[in-house]
């Protein structure tokens, strides 16, 4: 299975965010999607979960050799700070999710399992979700992709703001769960990405261009792409 980008063009007014962009993306590895604030990852996104119109360009799933346009079933959208429902404890909220979406769901684990795979205190699974951290609500998000199992995970910088223990947690479970699956991790913390990630796309000047992984040990790595990453960026 492979995530295809091609020529992508998208603009705001005279702001032109994405300037021909192509990349492929495999199944079975977490993508670090590097850029500097406000280089376009956000707006990638958007275009490849239908929540932004392109201006031009393709985006396809290959399975099997076969393409086809990508579908709302085919991916799930992880943001950095989710708008969940507050007024429903997280137990009533997984338990009207699953209800919900009951025609994709296949995990059959109950869900007290997925709470303590989710690490999960027994005493937050029935408070109100106005009372959850924002690491907390990150976790039901990880529920919900888990248990929709798309194929395409987005990530747009849900790690950034959440404590050391929470990122570690979040971290083992996509690690976990990235065979059958292709994983874009959007940040502009250059540590996550080599903590997490297998394969970096860089996005620059409206365009995305991959970088060597293997370089990220290497002494004159940060250099090189503080070199790659100069220059204005895009909205």
């Amino acid at each position: 299975m492979k995530l295809h980008l091609i020529d992508l063009e998208k603009s705001f007014g005279e702001n032109q965010v994405l300037q021909g962009a192509n990349f492929v993306f495999e199944e079975g590895r977490i993508y670090g999607l590097l850029g500097r604030n406000g280089a376009g990852k956000t707006t990638l996104f958007d275009l490849i979960s239908n929540k932004k119109e392109k201006d031009k360009g393709q985006i396809l799933l290959e399975e099997e050799g076969v393409t086809r346009e990508i579908q709302q079933e085919d991916f799930f959208y992880m943001v950095a700070n989710p708008q969940l429902p507050n007024f429903l404890t997280g137990r009533e909220f997984l338990k009207f999710f699953r209800e919900a979406n009951r025609d994709r769901i296949r995990d059959t684990r109950t869900i007290d399992e997925l709470f303590d795979w989710i690490f999960l205190e027994e005493k937050e699974r029935d408070r109100l979700i106005q009372s959850y951290s924002l690491g907390t609500r990150n976790k039901l998000q990880m529920l919900m992709f888990v248990l929709l199992s798309p194929k395409i995970l987005l990530m747009d910088e849900p790690l950034t703001s959440l404590d050391v223990l929470i990122q570690m947690e979040i971290k083992k479970l996509l690690k976990e769960r990235q065979e059958g699956h292709i994983i874009l991790f959007s940040t502009h913390i250059l540590q996550l990405a080599k903590d997490l990630c297998e394969d970096i796309a860089i996005l620059h000047k409206g365009k995305l261009s991959e970088l060597d992984f293997k370089k990220l040990e290497n002494e004159d790595f940060e250099r090189e792409l503080m070199n790659r990453l100069a220059g204005e960026s895009h909205d």
